[in-house]
């Protein structure tokens, strides 16, 4: 990364902002920026012009100043991470200059015996587990590249994984925030502590923003003790019987931590077998652990599917493909879905395409599809299954084509004027939310 100059480049004046940040290399104009970064910046604009730099403040009170001086200036803002989710969601317009959180990356506090921890927005989340697994302690998260992850990204984008089966959302987790205003103030809504609080629920609204009504700068999360075994159960086979076993399981006095039903190629291309796959993974005492995985093997065989147990590093190997499978896409064409459905209707949808995830209890889950004619024929379905299909990931072109969160609810009016509340001037991310927000 070469060091900035004192140009004013596309109406932004790095100058200005270097007295705010001041370190060397805090910020970096776009001709300078390695061109793997630039590519990554360039999924999340529309087309047109470019970024004049990134900017990297090291402290809230740094953040809070380039905002306060972005507004001033009516400077277009994309608030960013590491970058690793940059290119969800729809393309932000006309942005001036990237702000990323990554150097505001700080522990604040572990309170161990309350099981709740405050961390900044920059911090990443492989980094955080390893810290709270010294004290047998987790976040119930495991959100898209955990190694790069930050954990403002997370919330910023509502990225919680598999996980919700037994812990719920982001959303769920989320005790107190801090964040910066669009007007460069600083807020904070909730605390420290688990409980529930009068008032408006900033932490929700915040909670999958996109980055749209403010820079999240720091956040505390309710944690949970590490269990003493795991188990993970994978049946495999005919369409049908992998439904009934899913309702079975869902009915049952069972309680997995993780639940999903795996589409056709994603059972092959992981060695699990033919047909569609179920994967539940328990986690308690040991002895919890064998009898929910021996009688889920035991309502696979009543329904002729092939079963499996995974234990120890062929388990953690078997989940670590399965991330790394479902969110890696073979082509830079490939587009990648978030998909809502009745849970009852998730078999119905991935017997339609080739790879896709879909979780048992919320019918939350992953797609990767082939075209923008098939992302709209696979819409088509999950609306009338009383569903949603958002694009997470896709070719600039197809964003600009498409409608990227085909959202048919009846709210925009109010998401807008929520918009004009909290950022009145629209800097920060221009157009990543529904409807253009």
């Amino acid at each position: 990364m070469k060091a900035m100059s004192n140009d004013k480049p596309q109406g932004v004046c790095a100058s200005e902002l270097a007295s705010i940040v001041g370190e060397e290399n805090a910020i970096c104009l776009w001709e300078n920026i390695e061109l793997s970064q630039q590519k990554l910046i360039q999924q999340a604009i529309a087309s047109g012009k470019s970024p004049s730099c990134i900017v990297y403040p090291r402290s809230q009170e740094q953040l809070a100043a380039v905002i306060t001086k972005a507004h001033a200036n009516n400077w277009r803002v994309l608030p960013c991470g590491s970058g690793s989710k940059l290119s969800w969601g729809g393309l932000a317009k006309s942005i001036d200059v990237v702000v990323s959180t990554e150097r505001i990356n700080q522990l604040i506090e572990h309170a161990v015996g309350d099981l709740t921890v405050t961390v900044e927005a920059g911090m990443k989340f492989s980094d955080l587990q390893a810290l709270l697994a010294k004290s047998r302690q987790f976040l119930a998260l495991d959100p898209t590249a955990p190694e790069s992850a930050t954990i403002g990204g997370i919330v910023a984008t509502g990225d919680t994984g598999s996980l919700r089966q037994r812990y719920g959302s982001v959303r769920d987790q989320l005790l107190g925030i801090t964040f910066v205003r669009a007007d460069g103030e600083i807020a904070k809504a909730g605390g420290r502590v688990v409980k529930n609080v009068a008032g408006y629920d900033l932490m929700k609204l915040l909670t999958g923003s996109s980055g749209t009504l403010g820079f999240i700068s720091q956040l505390t999360f309710r944690l949970y003790p590490l269990a003493e075994a795991s188990g993970t159960v994978v049946l495999t086979g005919k369409a049908e019987a992998v439904s009934q076993a899913a309702d079975i399981l869902r009915g049952s006095a069972l309680t997995p931590v993780q639940a999903d039903l795996l589409s056709t190629k994603l059972v092959s291309s992981l060695g699990l077998g033919e047909g569609l796959g179920l994967i539940a993974r328990f986690q308690s005492i040991s002895e919890s652990v064998k009898e929910q995985s021996n009688r889920v093997l035991e309502v696979g065989q009543k329904l002729g599917l092939n079963g499996a147990i995974f234990a120890d590093g062929d388990e953690a190997n078997l989940w670590q493909r399965l991330q790394q499978r479902i969110h890696t896409t073979a082509t830079e064409s490939v587009i990648t879905c978030k998909i809502g459905v009745l849970p009852t209707a998730a078999v119905e949808i991935l017997t339609q395409v080739e790879l896709g995830l879909i979780h048992i209890s919320s019918g939350l889950g992953l797609l990767q599809l082939e075209s923008k004619n098939q992302v709209l024929k696979v819409r088509d379905r999950t609306q009338a299954n009383s569903g949603f299909l958002t694009i997470l990931e896709a070719p600039v072109a197809v964003k600009e084509q498409i409608d990227v969160w085909g959202y048919t609810g009846n709210a925009l009016p109010l998401m807008r004027r929520i918009k004009e509340q909290f950022d009145s001037k629209n800097i920060l991310s221009p157009g990543r939310f529904v409807g253009g927000i």
